[in-house]
């Protein structure tokens, strides 16, 4: 092999060898915690997976999907009764979070951008990007939201359900891999 040649071939595997931990992680995040229920489920209007609605502050979610039916691929929630005001600022380290708004007017900030939805309108909050969400509407809105993947967000919102739990804390967020950034900044003081 010329000197040349050599050269070359060593510099393009250099990158590569960094890359490796990289696919390597993405790869096992992408394999199932177990694997997903073969048995079909059918959620009624109104219901929750488990039979029973879920308390987020004074809002109620329905859980329409659960991690374990699809083996931690994707959670998906219903919020039927979307108030002012909204979660705080936050971000997902590992999931992607879909919102399809089925009611009322919502408006949301994703990254630096703000909108304003309307029944039949989503939007899509990736992974690691800032983003909150509040009713804007007279009355209260209805939403679909999912995570993709499922990850540890069905375990957050049963954990939020306890009105011990310290939900204003940062550290508490970051046992489901989420990171509180502040208020939201739809909320009214």
């Amino acid at each position: 092999m010329r000197r040349r040649s050599f050269f070359r071939a060593a510099a393009s595997v250099v990158p590569a060898t960094g890359l490796y931990p990289l696919v390597a992680r993405q790869a096992r995040a992408q394999v199932p915690a177990a694997p997903p229920s073969s048995v079909p489920h059918v959620v009624g209007a109104g219901e929750d997976r488990y039979g029973h609605p879920h308390a987020v502050g004074l809002d109620p979610l329905l859980f329409k999907v659960a991690t374990r039916d699809t083996g931690g691929g994707l959670f998906v929630v219903e919020h039927p009764h979307l108030l002012a005001g909204g979660p705080p600022l936050h971000l997902h380290l590992n999931q992607e979070e879909w919102f399809y708004v089925m009611e009322g007017e919502v408006a949301f900030q994703v990254g630096d951008q703000r909108l304003h939805l309307h029944a039949g309108e989503s939007v899509l909050a990736p992974r690691r990007v800032p983003h909150t969400f509040s009713s804007v509407a007279a009355t209260p809105s209805r939403m679909l939201i999912a995570f993709c993947p499922a990850g540890k967000m069905e375990q957050f919102f049963r954990d939020i359900e306890d009105p011990k739990a310290p939900v204003g804390e940062a550290e508490f967020w970051r046992r489901y891999e989420i990171e509180l950034l502040g208020p939201s900044p739809f909320r009214k003081s």
